[in-house]
């Protein structure tokens, strides 16, 4: 097949890239690229673009003419088969501060993408989500039946509109689509701003590590390589789809903090913060549909995903202990 994935050179996207190419796909990459960015997205983006297979392109998924420029060039050699949507304006409490550039990026950018699926009678859409989108729920596994209609962030309500706006694309142009909710997505090379990787951090470098709340919120924590062989095997789904990609055991925060110290040998100085509204107390994934539909199940656990996470910030500690 001949994948276009955006958000290439993101933690997600790079991974889910490496896996399609490896698999055999001819995969077009679309991302942003500023002399700002990032060290880590600049190192994605090496490790991938001398790949067989993988063609990237620096585009803006706000901007439809921008993108339409790229679906443009890749009609001209070969048609595409799927669209992974994996670009996005992640964070939950960035949004809440900046919740405009939030919508631009997740709910336009998705139409422009949207738009462009239907001129160039692309056949399939996977959408990449999130567990936010369930808002509070029960103490129980987060079903997909159960949409939770409550946000309580911007981020979450975007994804959510993102959702309804692929279904009507579904319905009216009859686009085969899946929307991936993802759990707590965590590993090596992970986003600096989640707690997996700001927790490592600062207990190896022995300052304070900043808790909201008491701690004892609880999380479904989701190995990178799970959610990228997840995504992957969505593209083998027709119809209309939603599915949870998470763990389906979720683990305190607190918890978190000592399986770290563990793999990191050092203990923590921990300071607890007034819990941010937008936070919930719990994520758990229901994983049975994904596992009916997909024979899809987590590999990795916290234990060993942690202990991989904390060797590769051990080994590149050099540069990543200052990523923000």
């Amino acid at each position: 097949m001949s994948i276009l994935v955006t958000g290439c050179g993101g933690f997600i996207g790079s991974s889910v890239s490496r896996l399609l190419v490896e698999s055999g796909h001819c995969v077009t990459g679309l991302d942003i690229v500023h002399p700002g960015a990032s060290p880590l997205v600049i190192r994605r983006l090496r490790d991938i673009a001398g790949k067989s297979g993988f063609a990237y392109s620096t585009a803006d998924i706000r901007d439809h003419e921008s993108i339409r420029g790229a679906f443009h060039d890749r009609f001209a050699s070969s048609s595409i088969s799927a669209v992974i949507h994996l670009a996005a304006k992640a964070g939950v409490r960035a949004s809440v501060e900046d919740p405009r550039s939030c919508y631009e990026t997740n709910v336009l950018g998705t139409l422009n993408l949207l738009e462009l699926c239907r001129e160039f009678e692309v056949s399939q859409f996977v959408l990449s989500s999130t567990s936010s989108v369930y808002g509070i729920q029960g103490g129980g596994p987060m079903s997909e039946d159960v949409l939770g209609n409550r946000p309580l962030s911007p981020y979450a309500a975007s994804k959510s509109a993102a959702e309804t706006l692929l279904h009507s694309y579904h319905y009216l142009h009859g686009m085969d689509a899946v929307v991936l909710r993802y759990f707590t997505v965590y590993g090596p090379g992970g986003r600096p701003d989640m707690s997996v990787f700001r927790f490592i951090r600062t207990i190896a470098e022995g300052d304070p590590v900043t808790v909201y709340g008491d701690g004892t919120q609880r999380r479904d924590f989701t190995y990178v390589d799970d959610i990228a062989r997840g995504t992957v095997a969505a593209l083998g789904l027709r119809g209309f789809q939603t599915i949870n990609l998470g763990n389906d055991r979720p683990v305190s925060v607190n918890e978190l903090i000592g399986i770290i110290e563990g793999a990191v040998g050092r203990s923590a100085l921990v300071q607890y913060h007034e819990r941010h509204d937008s936070d919930p107390s719990l994520t758990w994934a229901d994983i049975g549909r994904v596992q009916r539909l997909l024979g899809w199940a987590p590999e990795v656990g916290i234990e060993e995903g942690t202990r991989r996470t904390v060797a590769w910030y051990m080994e590149n500690r050099e540069w990543a202990k200052n990523l923000v």
